[in-house]
C-alpha cells in the first residue's frame, strides 16, 4: 500500500509536469491531459479506503499513537533525522478523497470555460501543482514535512487568483500572500519549537505530547493556533478571505473553500490537539470564545452583504466558527462534528461557488439586486441554487446539519456556565445563518426577473461539475457514517492524552 499512498502524490506532480510540454495551440487537448490526470488521483484514492484493516484502525490507550491504514516511512534528510514519513487513518482519509473530487470536478470544469483570456493549460498545471500540495498536508507523518507541503499551496492559489481573476484580482492576492506567509512563520516556529523540544518531528510519537513540557505545549499552541486560524481562516483574522474569494475565478473558489480552508482546521486536530494536547486544554475557553464570536459575526456580516460571492464568502467564517467550536470541546463528539462540519462545508460551499460562478458569468454582475426573479428565466439553475443554499443552513437531512448541531450539543455536553452560553450564542447563530440564506434566495431567485435573456441552460459539464455535489450533500446528510466511520479510533487517541 506505500506505493499507492505515494501515487496519490506522484500522479499530480507528473501531471502538472506533463502540462509543461504541450504547446500553446494544444491548450484544449492540454486540459483534457490534465483532467485525465486529476481523474487518476481518484484510482489510489478509492484504493485507500479499502486499506483500512481493524487491526489498524485499534488504537491502545498507552501509548498514544497513529495507526495509519497505509503508511510509507523512508530516510530523507538522514543529518537532520528529517523522514519522508505519510499515512492515511480515519482523520485525513475524508479530506484527502474531497480534494481528489474537487480538484478533478474543477480540472473537467475548465475544459468547458476558462475565465479571461489567459491559457487554460496553465490553470488547469497550477490545480494539479495544488492538489499535490493539499494532498500532502493531510498525509504527511513528520512536522517538518508537514510544513513544507503547506507551504507549497502558497505560490499557486496566488498565481490562480492573479492570473484568472476579477478586475481586482491582484490586490486579492497580494493580501492572500501577505496574511499567509505571517501565518507560516508562526507555524515554522511552531514547528523548529516542537522539534527542537523532542528531538523528533515524527507525528506517530509526538501524538499525546511526547513528553514536551507543559511551557512548551503552551507555547506551542499558541504558535499553531495562530498559524492555522490564518489558513482557516478563523475570526478575527480572516479578512483576506472575502476578497481572494470574490476575485478567484469559479474553479479558485472552489479549491478554495472547498479542502485549502481545511488545510487549517485538519492542522489545528492533529497537530495542534495532537502534539500540544496540554497546550489546547489550556486554550479551550479563548477558542470557544472566538468561535461563536465567528459565528455570530460572519451571520450579521452576511445579513448586510450586497453581492453573491462575496456572501458566500463571509459564510465560510460562520461555518468554520462552528468547526473551531467542535475543536473546542476537546471531546469526541466535539472534534467528530468538527471532522464532519469540515466534508460537508468542503462540499456544500464548493457546489454554491460553482452556482455563483455559472450565475455571474449568465448576468455579468454579481449584486444580489441585479439577480432577481433567477427562478423564471433559469428554473433549474435557481432549484440548485436553492438545494445548496438549504443544505449551508443546516436542514436536517442534508450534509450541513450534523457537524453545526452536534459542535453545539458538544459545548452544552461540556457543561459550565461558559460552555452552555457558547452552546446557546453558537444555535443563535445558526438560526442567523437560515436568516441570511433566505434572504440570498428571495433577493436572487424569487420577484420579476432582473436580467432579461438570462441562458437557462445548463450546459453538460455544469451538470458534471455539480451534481456529485449535490448527491454526496444528500448522501452524507442522510447517512453522516460515511465520513464517521474510521474517526472514532483516532479521535479517541486525541482526547485520550486530554483525561
Amino acid at each position: 500500500m506505500s506505493a499507492v499512498l505515494l501515487s496519490v502524490l506522484l500522479i499530480p506532480a507528473l501531471g502538472a509536469a506533463v502540462l509543461a510540454l504541450f504547446p500553446a495551440r494544444l491548450d484544449r487537448a492540454a486540459r483534457i491531459t490534465g483532467t485525465v490526470f486529476a481523474a487518476l488521483v481518484l484510482v489510489p484514492v478509492v484504493a485507500l479506503a479499502f486499506a483500512r484493516d481493524t487491526a489498524w484502525s485499534t488504537y491502545s490507550a498507552s501509548p498514544l499513537s497513529i495507526r495509519p491504514w497505509a503508511e510509507l516511512d523512508v530516510s530523507w534528510v538522514p543529518a537532520l533525522r528529517l523522514d519522508f514519513h505519510l499515512g492515511v487513518d480515519g482523520v485525513s482519509y475524508p479530506l484527502v478523497a474531497l480534494t481528489g473530487l474537487l480538484t478533478a470536478l474543477c480540472c473537467a470544469y475548465t475544459v468547458w470555460k476558462v475565465p479571461g483570456n489567459s491559457s487554460g493549460r496553465a490553470l488547469v498545471a497550477l490545480l494539479l501543482v495544488l492538489e499535490a500540495g493539499i494532498l500532502g498536508t493531510f498525509l504527511a507523518l513528520d512536522l517538518i514535512l508537514f510544513f513544507l507541503f503547506f507551504e507549497v499551496v502558497l505560490l499557486p492559489m496566488y498565481a490562480v487568483i492573479a492570473g484568472w481573476g476579477g478586475e481586482d484580482r491582484r490586490r486579492a492576492a497580494r493580501k492572500f500572500v501577505l496574511y499567509t506567509v505571517f501565518g507560516s512563520v508562526l507555524l515554522l516556529l511552531g514547528v523548529i519549537t516542537v522539534a527542537v523540544n523532542a528531538g523528533t518531528g515524527d507525528l506517530a510519537e509526538l501524538t499525546g505530547g511526547g513528553g514536551l513540557s507543559r511551557s512548551t505545549q503552551y507555547a506551542a499552541f499558541a504558535l499553531f493556533a495562530v498559524a492555522f486560524a490564518v489558513k482557516a481562516p478563523l475570526w478575527p483574522l480572516h479578512t483576506w478571505l472575502p476578497d481572494a474569494h470574490t476575485q478567484a475565478p469559479t474553479v479558485g473558489s472552489v479549491i478554495l473553500a472547498g479542502v485549502l480552508l481545511k488545510m487549517g482546521t485538519y492542522g489545528l486536530i492533529r497537530i495542534g490537539v495532537g502534539v500540544a494536547p496540554l497546550g489546547a486544554e489550556w486554550a479551550a475557553p479563548v477558542l470557544g470564545v472566538l468561535a461563536v464570536a465567528a459565528v455570530l459575526a460572519g451571520s450579521l456580516i452576511c445579513l448586510r452583504q450586497t453581492e453573491l460571492k462575496r456572501l458566500i464568502a463571509y459564510s465560510s467564517v460562520g461555518h468554520m466558527g462552528f468547526v473551531l467550536l467542535g475543536i473546542a470541546t476537546l471531546s469526541v463528539t466535539g472534534l467528530q462534528a468538527a471532522l464532519l462540519g469540515n466534508v460537508a462545508h468542503g462540499l456544500i460551499t464548493g457546489l454554491l461557488f460553482f452556482l455563483a460562478g455559472a450565475i455571474k458569468d449568465r448576468a455579468h454582475t454579481g449584486e444580489l439586486a441585479e439577480l432577481g426573479g433567477l427562478r423564471e428565466s433559469a428554473p433549474r439553475l435557481a432549484g440548485l441554487l436553492g438545494f445548496a443554499a438549504i443544505a449551508s443552513l443546516g436542514l436536517p437531512g442534508l450534509a450541513g446539519f450534523w457537524g453545526e448541531a452536534f459542535a453545539v450539543v458538544a459545548a452544552v455536553e461540556r457543561g459550565g456556565g461558559l460552555w452552555v452560553t457558547l452552546g446557546v450564542l453558537a444555535a443563535i447563530g445558526g438560526a442567523l445563518t437560515a436568516a441570511y440564506f433566505l434572504r440570498l434566495l428571495r433577493k436572487v431567485t424569487h420577484g420579476p426577473a432582473a436580467r432579461a435573456g438570462l441562458p437557462a441552460a445548463v450546459a453538460p459539464a455544469e451538470w458534471l461539475a455539480w451534481s456529485p455535489l449535490a448527491a454526496l450533500t444528500l448522501a452524507v446528510g442522510v447517512a453522516p457514517t460515511l465520513v464517521l466511520a474510521a474517526t472514532s479510533a483516532p479521535v479517541r487517541a486525541l482526547t485520550e492524552a486530554l483525561r
